[in-house]
């Protein structure tokens, strides 16, 4: 017999049961009307056993720390704060603004990282600040240089 004429019907020697015989059970045997010994009808349900336990005794302190404190385990460092320091050495502007946007993530999940995103604020504001400086001293040179050669 293959596993395809295994389930295409019934395995070779099975007979069904005659009709009327019980299904389960030994010959002769009938099922109680509502169910197993104990239980009374259908809407009355298993006895009942009291108002619930409020819980064991009190044992004082736990010896392992408290709840949810776990030997060795620390919080997560937040990748963004990570990422916004060594960007504000690359790019400060980019650098302060993921800093910023570290520093709020950190508020809402309580990670950490704060003192790395705060350093990135700090040296991103910094060095944003020093590139704007630059950048109009810079103008006011090429301006100041200028005689006016190259105007029509």
């Amino acid at each position: 017999m293959s596993q395809d004429d295994f389930y295409r019907g019934d395995p070779p020697g099975y007979a069904a049961p005659p009709s009327g015989a019980p299904t389960h059970g030994p010959p002769g045997y009938e099922p109680p009307p509502h169910g197993p010994p104990g239980y009374g009808p259908p809407p009355f349900g298993p006895p009942g056993y009291g108002p619930p336990a409020l819980g064991p005794p009190g044992y004082g302190p736990s010896s392992y720390g408290p709840a949810g404190y776990w030997p060795g385990w620390r919080r997560p460092t937040n990748q963004l704060a990570i990422v916004a320091l060594v960007a504000t050495f690359l790019f400060a502007p980019v650098g302060l603004v993921l800093g910023l946007l570290a520093r709020g993530q950190i508020r809402r999940s309580g990670e950490q990282g704060d003192g790395l995103a705060l350093a990135a604020v700090i040296v991103g504001g910094l060095g944003t600040t020093l590139m704007a400086t630059g950048l109009v001293v810079w103008i006011g040179l090429l301006a100041s240089i200028s005689d006016g050669a190259f105007a029509p």
